[in-house]
């Protein structure tokens, strides 16, 4: 079956619906008439042409906006729970692949890094999850051989998918630049869904009885990264980043868990988790754990927490009023840094605007590779 994301199944849908378009116009004339032949024969012909337009757009539109990455995930036959995997040293990170970045210094390694698609698996959480790992090109060089490098987590929304981080978002290519023009130390990458267990929409909570996925990406993801990377282990060197779900699950990390994360930059994001179909009971009925995962109530209610916090939105965005209440309730020695929009919504577009002045903020708060 080709790929529900693919441009050979985008453009044979585009073309079938300018074929049902050029021969429903010339039917039409021939379907004049009154008999139920006639009635039958342009409802069919208008059906067929709608169907086939509907079906092009939405095909284009998911690719784009990463909606639905294959049809299981579509068709919702995808739902199954996470795999639970018995550890062996150094085996938490596996590789499946690897892919170029190609860049003005050229495209090796030690240029302008490479992509790495792996699977992270959680030896707590019992979670499994696929990722694509940015190693920029300093990881390469050898007067950095035995350096350990700053991550940063980079989460997508939901439904999202992570490949758009990289085609639409641009995060490996903004990072590149970001460290070529020295405002940004050489950082690791770790970008995923948030969604990792089949396609139910967990908002980042360990689930009562359920799937632990706050745990998976702040005790899991960080251990094994740095089990099979050379990359920090130190908090202060680790940071989330994410849009819409992503940049809810980014603050919600920090916050909740700063021996994991110190530092949090969410682009769109929430504050309160939602509960809706996609998402089911997530709290077991238990109140307390709902407030523990607002983060206004945890900025009011819990003692601050030495972390930095960067904030992203728009005049017109929807988080906009809430983003001021978080600003207007955070306390020393929390720091919290905003970007404001004149106008943007919740899309690919605006995050894009908002990525590069956030790597450069995020420069300000890591330090250069470390000895290791």
């Amino acid at each position: 079956m080709p790929s529900l994301t693919g441009t050979p199944i985008q453009i044979v849908a585009v073309v079938f619906a300018v074929v049902a378009f050029v021969l429903t116009m010339w039917l039409w004339p021939r379907l004049a008439g009154k008999g139920w032949k006639a009635w039958a024969g342009r409802i069919g012909a208008f059906l067929v042409a709608q169907v086939a337009l509907l079906s092009a757009m939405g095909l284009v539109a998911n690719s784009y906006f990463g909606f639905y990455t294959s049809w299981t995930d579509l068709l919702g036959t995808s739902g199954s729970p996470g795999v639970v995997v018995e550890q062996q040293p150094g085996k938490a990170v596996a590789l499946r692949g690897e892919q170029k970045v190609y860049s003005s210094q050229g495209s090796s390694r030690d240029r302008a890094g490479v992509i790495q698609q792996v699977t992270i698996k959680g030896a707590k959480s019992g979670i499994s999850g696929d990722a694509y790992v940015y190693l920029p090109p300093q990881y390469f060089q050898s007067d950095n051989d035995h350096r350990k490098f700053p991550m940063a987590l980079v989460l997508s929304g939901y439904p999202g998918s992570a490949e758009k981080l990289i085609s639409l978002l641009e995060y490996p290519a903004s990072a590149l630049a970001a460290i070529e023009a020295g405002k940004l130390p050489p950082t690791v990458l770790v970008m995923m869904r948030p969604t990792v267990v089949g396609n139910r929409d967990t908002e980042c909570v360990d689930v009562p009885r359920g799937p632990q996925v706050e745990t998976y990406f702040t005790e899991d993801l960080p251990t094994a990264v740095a089990a099979s990377y050379r990359v920090s282990d130190q908090p202060d060197q680790r940071v989330a980043i994410g849009n819409s779900t992503g940049g809810y699950c980014a603050l919600k990390f920090a916050l909740r868990k700063p021996d994991s994360y110190r530092t949090a930059i969410s682009l769109s994001g929430y504050y309160t988790t939602p509960i809706d179909a996609t998402t089911g009971d997530l709290f077991a009925g238990d109140e307390q754990l709902k407030k523990e995962n607002d983060l206004v109530w945890l900025l009011k209610n819990r003692p601050a927490q030495p972390v930095s916090l960067l904030l992203a939105t728009s005049y017109n965005e929807y988080n906009y009023q809430a983003t001021q209440e978080m600003v207007a309730n955070f306390k020393a020695p929390t720091r919290m840094a905003t970007i404001t929009l004149d106008s943007g919504g919740h899309n690919f577009h605006t995050w894009t605007r908002e990525i590069p002045p956030a790597l450069e903020w995020l420069g300000k708060h890591l330090t250069q590779v470390q000895p290791a």
